[in-house]
């Protein structure tokens, strides 16, 4: 499956959450679901439904692809720690949100197009990979180009986010450090874990 270019707006409103990676406008004027008008009557929603919708949720934040998300289930589920915090770990630990939650970046896609152009280094090297995986002791930080862009600039200056205990930014170097893997509380958002481990646990393979 191909990742979903269009209004990311609607991705939240469909879900019905804001996805703070994603974008960084509010669903509150119209937190209604995509095709629904205000105070139209809503059906409840199956079990299923609710599954899918906090799978989704970490779909569209992260815009990874469904066979990206079924692989690091897999993982995770191999694991021996808690499999949903394991997901959110490994989710958070993405060099493209990386990035975001430093403070580096207005949203995750921002980041993303910053890596693949080659304007992120890690340790010092250049980075072109948004899946890549940061582990404690990387340092992220830009080439001289990528300091100037407008963006990084702006982020800096009022990021999306405050950023979290597991990571420590540098003002004056304008670089970002992983001190520990991201812990369940520091999530930026309300997500059900559990049920996107059971939404997973019939289909994926540990």
């Amino acid at each position: 499956m191909s990742r979903y270019t269009g209004p990311r707006l609607k991705q939240m409103r469909s879900v019905g959450a804001q996805l703070p990676g994603l974008s960084r406008k509010s669903i509150d004027r119209r937190p209604f679901p995509p095709g629904m008008k205000d105070g139209q009557f809503r059906r409840k929603k199956s079990d299923y439904g609710l599954h899918l919708q906090e799978k989704q949720k970490l779909r569209f934040n992260y815009g990874v692809t469904e066979k990206y998300l079924r692989k690091i289930v897999s993982e995770a589920f191999r694991s021996r720690e808690h499999s949903g915090y394991k997901l959110l770990e490994l989710l958070e630990r993405r060099l493209d949100s990386f990035v975001f939650r430093s403070g580096l970046a207005p949203t995750i896609p921002a980041a993303r197009q910053l890596v693949r152009h080659n304007h992120v280094l890690v340790n010092g090297k250049r980075v072109n990979i948004p899946s890549y995986r940061m582990a404690a002791g990387d340092e992220v930080s830009f080439t001289a180009k990528g300091k100037k862009i407008g963006i990084v600039v702006s982020s800096i200056e009022q990021p999306s986010l405050s950023r979290p205990a597991w990571l420590a930014y540098d003002a004056d170097k304008e670089t970002a450090k992983v001190l520990t893997n991201p812990d369940r509380e520091s999530f930026p958002f309300q997500i059900e874990e559990s049920l996107v481990v059971e939404f997973y646990a019939r289909s994926v393979k540990g």
